[in-house]
């Protein structure tokens, strides 16, 4: 996912100059045995490195009794709801797992954030860091829409943090002894426009011995939603032939890799003249 530059700045205005006040996300299991605590959701990918996910899971120990929490930081590809198969084909693929014990404690935390310092001083004896590292391999966070009509259908890389209590690692985890959050990472588009994209063809018709030459170009690169996309069409016909109508679309093109490679193409958006 990408976002303007420009939202990567604090708030300007009047409120600048306002305490900066830290927003901490949370979610407990149902049974409350353990709470997660995250200080945001949304991880930048600078290109060069990921922001670390960190994190602190309060726990209780009078519920926990001998089992053991982990926590995980999985990046899946979905497609659809999570809970429907075909002849045993699940429509996901888990591009990333990894899990780490945080009670009992089985190492000693090498260095803390100062996010993870407040929050240890201010929950108690009964509150454990964790942190995860992105590998340099991973898509960001997207969410496609196949068709309009598909809105049980939606196609996209997601992120999750998971607390959970067990007694065996390698058995089913289940909702009452879990909580989760879902993360993104994000990019942010670069401030600096990159080179006026152009595209042009020639087409050659029987029994014409001149062609029609078309050629389109863009006002820049990136746009962001809800932006409007000037097109400047420029056409050279030297044809007896008559140009009676011209159509431009939109296309998402997205290359999905589940079972077999695939290639989706949707129209977003369509505009023509005559």
């Amino acid at each position: 996912m990408s976002c303007p530059e420009s939202q990567k700045m604090g708030t300007s205005g009047k409120n600048a100059s306002s305490p900066h006040k830290q927003v901490i996300f949370k979610k407990s299991s149902r049974d409350k045995s353990l709470t997660i605590y995250l200080g945001k959701r949304d991880f930048i990918d600078n290109i060069g490195n990921v922001e670390p996910v960190d994190g602190v899971v309060l726990v209780d120990p009078a519920v926990i009794k001998a089992k053991k929490v982990y926590v995980s930081l999985t990046c899946a590809f979905r497609y659809g709801q999570e809970d429907i198969d075909v002849i045993g084909l699940t429509f996901r693929r888990d591009l990333f797992f990894s899990r780490v014990q945080v009670y009992p404690p089985v190492d000693k935390p090498e260095s803390l954030s100062h996010l993870q310092e407040s929050l240890l001083k201010k929950l108690g004896k009964n509150a454990y860091p964790f942190f995860f590292t992105f590998p340099d391999h991973l898509p960001c966070s997207v969410c496609l829409q196949p068709a309009p009509r598909d809105s049980d259908k939606s196609c996209g890389v997601d992120f999750e943090v998971k607390a959970f209590s067990t007694e065996n690692v390698e058995e089913r985890i289940h909702k009452r002894n879990s909580a989760r959050l879902l993360i993104r990472k994000v990019q942010y588009a670069p401030e600096k426009p990159g080179p006026q994209p152009c595209a042009e063809t020639t087409w050659q018709f029987f029994m014409s011995t001149k062609p029609l030459h078309l050629k389109a170009c863009l006002s820049k690169e990136v746009y962001y939603h809800g932006e409007p996309i000037p097109v400047t069409i420029t056409i050279n016909n030297s044809t007896e032939k008559t140009v009676k109508k011209i159509k431009v679309q939109v296309e998402q093109v997205a290359n999905v890799v589940l079972y077999s490679s695939d290639y989706y193409t949707k129209v977003v958006a369509a505009e023509e003249a005559q």
